[in-house]
């Protein structure tokens, strides 16, 4: 289908227009268009998408003027630009589509069939120690990065490491991340509140170059990881200790103990980390009833 056609069959649709059906579907769609926008602000995307709405308003102007030369060209652009959406928009339309595939009901790391209130106690205490950790890690300037796997498993990564399944604890964060062991080189996996894999490789980020060119490799990876999963991942940076989180492509640094532990608290079970304990057992009652329908 041609561009011209695109616009006959717009035409014809506005012609039948039903105002309470068709009202429904028309802001149906505004929201998916919002949430696009939403997607791909801030990154390569929203410029192409800038180059793009151009070529429309230009085939547009051409169009009333009656430009012919112009309007034939702009119209072969674009009906090639449609083709090229896909090819140029890849990276966007696949974090679309897993973001698609993912729910926001509560605990959405827990898995199915393992006992809610047990792995809301080790997630309980693995915050604390990776807190604890990287504190100590940070005062040490020593470098690390903790991926928290959420909903998207990361199972390429995992391949790339070494598998563990060890309990956090500050004494294995830090043998891990010390400079000389064979481990310390790549990133921590954590899965269920327990240590999965370390030394694992992380994809780069999508559009590295601009990024600021003082972040460490470490940086880029988190980011890397971030835009690729809806996983939590910290770093510690080994040149100046500072602590970091990138969480859907977005760094934020200079994290305190308690600014850490209330960001896991939020991320991980998707509650403000001061609620009380009578609802964190409504929410987690919640979700168990949900598994046994």
């Amino acid at each position: 289908m041609s561009f011209n056609d695109m616009l006959y069959s717009l035409t014809s649709v506005l012609n039948t227009f039903e105002p309470l059906r068709d009202s429904f579907d028309i802001l149906v769609l505004a929201y998916i268009i919002y949430w696009l926008i939403k997607l791909i602000n801030e990154t390569r995307a929203n410029q192409l998408m800038k180059g793009i709405f151009l070529l429309i308003v230009g085939y547009v102007i051409s169009s009333f003027l009656k430009l012919k030369v112009m309007q034939y060209i702009l119209a072969q652009t674009l009906d090639i630009g449609l083709i090229a959406m896909l090819v140029l928009f890849q990276p966007e339309l696949r974090r679309a589509l897993e973001k698609f595939g993912r729910t926001k009901l509560g605990l959405r790391f827990l898995g199915i069939g393992q006992n809610v209130d047990e792995l809301e106690k080790i997630w309980m205490e693995a915050i604390e120690i990776i807190c604890d950790s990287c504190v100590e890690l940070s005062a040490s300037c020593t470098g690390a990065l903790i991926v928290i796997e959420r909903q998207v498993h990361l199972g390429e990564q995992i391949e790339t490491g070494t598998v563990l399944n060890a309990k956090p604890s500050k004494e294995i964060f830090g043998n891990i991340f010390y400079p000389k062991t064979p481990l310390h080189d790549g990133a921590v996996i954590m899965r269920d509140g327990m240590i999965l894999a370390a030394a694992c490789f992380l994809p780069k980020p999508q559009n590295d170059a601009a990024i600021n060119k003082k972040l460490g490799s470490r940086h880029r990876a988190a980011i890397g990881m971030s835009e690729n999963s809806d996983s939590v991942v910290i770093v510690v940076s080994e040149e100046t200790g500072q602590i970091s989180v990138a969480i859907n492509g977005v760094l934020t640094r200079d994290y305190t103990r308690e600014k850490l532990r209330t960001l896991l608290m939020n991320e991980i079970f998707e509650t403000d980390s001061h609620i009380e304990s009578a609802d964190k057992k409504n929410l987690f009652s919640f979700f168990e009833r949900r598994k046994k329908q």
